[in-house]
């Protein structure tokens, strides 16, 4: 075999590699492009989705209410004088119950003008001009006519509004937490000179330990939902795809008194106030991968 020969051989094999790489090449590229064509794709999920409810009950140890003082006098100053007598006469029967000064606060303080208002008096509307006029005959003799003529319409003048002096009110907020003695303060405040007592509503110090016990029951009874329906489904559950607490403090007072007084004698009876106890509920959703 010549020079040439070998050549031509040399060249043949080379073009028959080439050959295979570039087709091995291309199998490559093909099989990349088909799994980015694939790229994010998953295979389906299955799941399930149960809701879940939680009550967990808890008894108030915080009793709130609100009284208010009011006075009037024609000068600002002595109303807020007498007004500022009688809401430290309040806050010291307050305190002396043992309440805290963080526990005290003014929600509103006010000075209202007060008017009388007097209505003006109109011109009666029935006086008349007269005219008389030629009228019939009576015996020879021409009798005259008064004929009754309206005058123009009345002028009524304005209502008047007379400044009788100022109302000076403030209205203080309380919390109680010693609800042994809610009976024995209200009855004092109603003696201690106070407008209006409104209250008590019952709370709990820490909602949000009752309301993490409500939403556990809630996560209970969902899971207990779910593990029934897999097993009536056949399946298995895999994991929890996503959860939701619909938390929004639902909170059902049970047995709750509230009591509306006003001044009374200074041997008003301290009356019972039973606070009764408090329901909140928690609702969830959760959602399972199952197989």
């Amino acid at each position: 075999m010549n020079e040439q020969q070998l050549k031509i051989r040399a060249w043949k094999i080379g073009c028959s590699i080439g050959g295979v790489l570039i087709a091995l090449i291309a199998v490559l590229v093909i099989k990349e492009l088909v799994s980015i064509s694939h790229l994010g794709d998953s295979a389906p999920v299955n799941t399930i989705n149960v809701s879940g409810t939680g009550d967990a009950y808890a008894i108030p140890n915080v009793a709130t209410f609100a009284f208010t003082v009011s006075d009037t006098e024609k000068a600002v100053a002595d109303a807020q004088t007498k007004a500022t007598t009688e809401a430290n006469s309040a806050l010291a029967v307050v305190r002396a119950a043992g309440v805290a000064s963080v526990d005290i606060q003014t929600e509103d303080y006010s000075i209202s003008p007060q008017y009388e208002y007097q209505n003006a008096v109109c011109p009666s509307p029935s006086v008349y001009n007269s005219s008389v006029s030629s009228g019939s005959v009576s015996g020879g003799v021409a009798m005259p006519t008064i004929a009754p003529t309206p005058i123009s319409p009345v002028y009524c003048p304005p209502n008047k509004q007379t400044l009788t002096g100022y109302e000076v009110s403030e209205t203080i907020s309380v919390k109680l937490r010693d609800l042994t003695k809610a009976g024995s303060l209200l009855a004092s405040l109603g003696s201690a000179g106070v407008s209006n007592l409104t209250g008590p509503s019952f709370t709990v110090d820490n909602p949000d330990s009752v309301q993490a016990q409500a939403r556990s029951i809630a996560i209970a009874d969902a899971q207990s939902k779910a593990d029934a329906l897999a097993k009536e489904l056949g399946v298995r559950i895999v994991r929890v795809t996503s959860f939701n607490d619909d938390n929004n403090g639902i909170v059902y007072p049970m047995m709750a008194m509230a009591a509306n007084m006003s001044a009374g004698s200074s041997a008003a009876a301290a009356p019972e106030v039973p606070a009764g106890q408090q329901k909140v509920t928690d609702n969830v959703s959760i959602t399972y991968e199952i197989q």
